[in-house]
């Protein structure tokens, strides 16, 4: 008997002090940079309320695309535009049905001289603007939408010596809050909240709506928690959070 009790308690032992060490869950999400302040809120409140860790890979839509492609480890990807997850949801690495729409961006024109922020992209012209930095519209979504602006302005052409192409937002505004460049033309979400600077909004008729789309991973190993964040960033708790930072809700 006592033989009997003695190897129950060590079973009961090793079961409890397994669960004790289990890790929590946790998902990977690819975003875009635009997102970095917002999704760094967002990944706090989701943690608190369902106990999931978000761990991120920020970076440029279509780098972050080319890497889900290739076989990059990712749940969940959230772009700067619909176009990259459509793109990969059509080759089956995003479930189309997960596709959403989550929030609408806007675009500005920030220098760290708060007194010598343009009032428009016409402005650039000028020589007083001596470099002028954009996201290389090859695979950021902001950098595209930039393209267009300054092509609609009509100073794309004379700009062109000015223009210094930076790999994704986040480094375009390092440009510009270095020195490097005399303005970054950047999402709202990245400077809305700095204590320096300054930034005039561009005016969203010179571009296309900057609607931003996210989609869960086929292949994830979480769906569950996949799909806990995507519901969450939708919630009105995670379009409280984006609309801080300057976007625009798309509900």
């Amino acid at each position: 008997m006592w033989k009997q009790f003695l190897a129950g308690a060590i079973i009961l032992f090793a079961v409890v002090g397994c669960g004790g060490n289990e890790k929590p869950a946790s998902i990977t999400v690819s975003a875009a940079s635009n997102l970095i302040p917002a999704f760094e809120e967002m990944g706090r409140a989701f943690e608190a309320e369902t106990g999931i860790r978000v761990t991120y890979n920020f970076g440029s839509s279509g780098k972050l695309a080319q890497q889900i492609d290739q076989g990059a480890p990712a749940d969940v990807f959230a772009a700067a535009n619909v176009d990259y997850v459509t793109q990969l949801a059509a080759k089956g690495i995003i479930d189309p049905a997960s596709q959403r729409n989550y929030a609408r961006g806007r675009l500005v024109l920030w220098s760290r001289d708060a007194s010598a922020v343009p009032s428009s992209p016409a402005e650039l012209t000028a020589d007083r603007f001596a470099r002028v930095a954009i996201a290389n519209p090859e695979h950021a979504p902001y950098g595209v939408v930039a393209k267009s602006v300054l092509q609609r302005a009509g100073v794309w052409d004379a700009l062109q010596p000015k223009l210094v192409f930076a790999n994704d937002v986040r480094q375009t505004l390092t440009y510009a809050q270095s020195g490097d460049v005399s303005v970054a033309l950047v999402p709202l979400s990245l400077v809305i909240h700095l204590d320096d600077g300054g930034y005039t909004l561009v005016d969203d008729t010179l571009h296309a709506p900057i609607n931003q789309a996210l989609g869960i991973v086929e292949n994830t190993a979480r769906p569950a928690e996949a799909r806990k964040f995507a519901a969450f960033v939708l919630s009105d708790a995670g379009q409280s959070i984006l609309e801080k930072y300057g976007y625009e809700s798309v509900q």
